[in-house]
């Protein structure tokens, strides 16, 4: 039997990695981050416990790889629909699907996204990885087709409002409804409320009541 080539060797290990990084995306969704060890992700993905450690210093750095990459595939299927919306000028509409397609992990993945946001926050900071390339190279794709004057500094500001926003949704205690924050993001960037993929029906949520002082709401 000839020796493997260079190039089917390097798929194989594309592969092995993103089965760790499914499976880390899976155990912690259904058990947390604590009772996720890193041999449960190795059995999962049907890899070596040493494959692990190979591709990744730790846990923590696996957990964020997989939530940039699920965030990437999302974002990457988001943006390749072809349906435009009716009257929509494709930039603003590619904008919205991005947003939409970020928040929504948070009403589809909360134990997740909260573990993840939880571990940037920690020392381990923000992990530098080819996941979280892709995902940067998408958002920034996103500020470039929405018009962007300076797409490099539009698009980090964009990642820091949606990272912000999906605090605020998971907030334990005082969450705040991804309705609201979604129409605030749109607001900033003029999007009309039935672009992109609109929570619970194409209804916009109703405008805060100001109340001045002293008098009455309406007033």
């Amino acid at each position: 039997m000839s020796p493997r080539s260079a190039a089917v060797n390097e798929e194989l290990r594309r592969r092995s990695r993103e089965r760790l990084l499914q499976a880390t995306i899976e155990l912690v969704d259904e058990r947390g981050y604590e009772a996720t060890t890193l041999g449960s992700i190795a059995d999962r993905a049907g890899t070596a416990r040493g494959l692990v450690s190979y591709y990744f210093p730790g846990k923590r750095q696996l957990l964020q790889s997989a939530v940039h990459r699920l965030m990437h595939l999302r974002l990457e299927r988001a943006l390749g629909a072809a349906a435009l919306t009716p009257g929509a000028d494709a930039g603003q509409d590619q904008l919205a699907r991005a947003i939409d397609a970020i928040l929504g992990l948070a009403e589809d993945h909360p134990l997740l996204m909260r573990t993840h946001m939880a571990g940037i926050l920690q020392q381990e900071g923000f992990v530098r990885c080819e996941e979280q390339q892709r995902l940067a190279e998408l958002l920034r794709r996103a500020m470039v087709d929405y018009g962007s004057d300076d797409p490099d500094a539009d698009y980090p500001l964009l990642r820091a409002l949606l990272m912000g926003a999906m605090v605020a949704v998971l907030l334990p205690g005082a969450p705040m409804p991804l309705s609201r924050l979604r129409a605030e993001l749109f607001d900033r960037y003029g999007l009309e409320w039935q672009l992109g993929v609109p929570p619970g029906g194409t209804t916009r949520p109703a405008e805060p009541v100001t109340r001045k002082p002293g008098g009455s709401a309406g007033d």
